[in-house]
Order: C-alpha cells, then sequence, then structure tokens
C-alpha cells in the first residue's frame, strides 16, 4: 500500500512538472508596440511680400591683363569635339564669368519652398554646361549627356554624399540630390581628365552666377541686412554688406584681382 501510495504521489509529482514546464514555456501576447513617428515635415516657408520685396544687381570685374586660357588637349577621345579652352578664368572686356553670387547672411531661420524644376546639367563637347551651377538643398539636379561618347560624373564634396557613376551617349537623364549646404562643390569626368565644373548647394533661392558679361541679379529678397558673397574657383572670395528697404533696387559691384 505504500509503495502504492509513493507511485501515486511521483506520478502527481511529475504531471504538475510537466504542466509547470508547458506554462512557462507558454507565449505571452506580444507587448502593442507604438506606431513609429513618422518623419519630421519639412518647415514650412517663410512668407516673402512681394509688394516689399527688393533686388540687388551688379557686375563682377577683372583688374588687370586677364589670363590668356590655356588650351586643353582633348586628342585621347576622337568623340570630343569642340571649343579647348579651360575655363578656369574667364574673361571679356574686363568682365569676370563664372562667380558665384549668394546671400551669405541675413536670411536667419527662414525656410525656403523647394523649387518643383530641376535644374540642368548637360555634357556637349566633352565639356559640362554649365561650368557653374546653382541648386538649392534637396532641388534635382538633371544630368544628361548629349556627347557620342561615354562619360563619368564623379562629385567629390565635403559636407555631402561622394558618388561617381558612368553615363553611355542617349542614356537615361541621371537625377541626383545635395542634401547639406555647400559652395564651389567640384566635379569631374574620370573618362575625360579636363571637365571640371562646380555645384553651389545652397539653402535659399536667392543666388546667381556671373554670365560673360560679368552681370548677376537676385530679386526677391525681403528687406534687411545681408552678406553677399562673390566665389571663384581660382580667385576665392569676396564677402560685401548690403542694406536693402522694401521694393528697393540696389547696385553692387565686385572685382577680382589676378
Amino acid at each position: 500500500m505504500k509503495n502504492k501510495t509513493l507511485t501515486t504521489n511521483s506520478v502527481l509529482s511529475i504531471l504538475m512538472a510537466i504542466l509547470s514546464f508547458a506554462g512557462c514555456g507558454k507565449k505571452e501576447p506580444a507587448e502593442e508596440q507604438p506606431a513609429a513617428s513618422s518623419p519630421a515635415a519639412a518647415p514650412a516657408a517663410t512668407p516673402i511680400d512681394p509688394t516689399t520685396a527688393a533686388t540687388v544687381s551688379g557686375t563682377v570685374k577683372f583688374e588687370g591683363v586677364a589670363p590668356k586660357p590655356a588650351k586643353i588637349d582633348m586628342s585621347q577621345d576622337a568623340n570630343c569635339k569642340g571649343s579647348n579652352a579651360a575655363e578656369a578664368v574667364v574673361v571679356a572686356d574686363g568682365k569676370l564669368a563664372n562667380v558665384f553670387v549668394y546671400v551669405k547672411e541675413g536670411l536667419g531661420n527662414r525656410a525656403f519652398a523647394l523649387p518643383k524644376d530641376p535644374v540642368a546639367l548637360d555634357q556637349r563637347g566633352c565639356r559640362y554646361h554649365p561650368h557653374v551651377l546653382g541648386v538649392m538643398t534637396g532641388q534635382t539636379v538633371k544630368i544628361a549627356n548629349s556627347d557620342p561618347t561615354t562619360h563619368n560624373i564623379h562629385p567629390t564634396p565635403k559636407d555631402n554624399r561622394e558618388w561617381n557613376e558612368s553615363q553611355a551617349p542617349q542614356a537615361p537623364a541621371l537625377e541626383k540630390t545635395f542634401a547639406r549646404e555647400e559652395i564651389m562643390l567640384p566635379v569631374k569626368c574620370n573618362q575625360h581628365p579636363w571637365m571640371k565644373m562646380y555645384i553651389s548647394v545652397t539653402k535659399s533661392p536667392f543666388y546667381a552666377v556671373t554670365g560673360p558679361d560679368g552681370k548677376f541679379e537676385i530679386k526677391g529678397l525681403p528687406p534687411g541686412d545681408y552678406t553677399l558673397a562673390f566665389v571663384h574657383e581660382k580667385l576665392g572670395e569676396q564677402d560685401q554688406k548690403v542694406t536693402l528697404a522694401a521694393k528697393e533696387s540696389k547696385s553692387l559691384d565686385a572685382s577680382f584681382k589676378p
């Protein structure tokens, strides 16, 4: 009888252990996780009253004797035909081209709407067109290849992501954006080492590039005190302060020396 009791107790102990183990192994309902927060929306654009908007324009000059443009040897690729004059310093009648002019200070924490239209960059005659390009942060740069040869577009930034992509003749346009402000970001072609240009990325739409006549114009600025920067790939940077009243159009010239 005693043995029977022990056997019964042993069986009960085993059953309790099995039930206990099963209970430990049972999965609890997963704790509901809070929904992932959506990405922060871009700040709303600060409105500018068009009835008070001001304009600053001017001419960038070159003092002294303009350097004679160096000739580029394009003989490595028979498909490269066109002007072979270097674009490092382009001067005509004492006016300096390819100077990037932008509002460096004075806009505070204003936010600006992103342009819907992309800016265009073409490869034609084994040259970049334009040589200096302005774009806002986040705005699309649409890169085309109009040449009958393959190009290799390679930006070498300090503050943005570096990339390097080949583009065959008649290939679809590449579409790229830059996330951070960076002035005179160098771009080169690994296939054709003479091909160089610069992209300036700004947080605002208030910029311009001087043409062959050295002229620039920046419109739509709210009244205020500003610092304008004039930046050239070889000749450096000059800053000038300007105060714009409501609806004022002011002239501001700059000059560079060799």
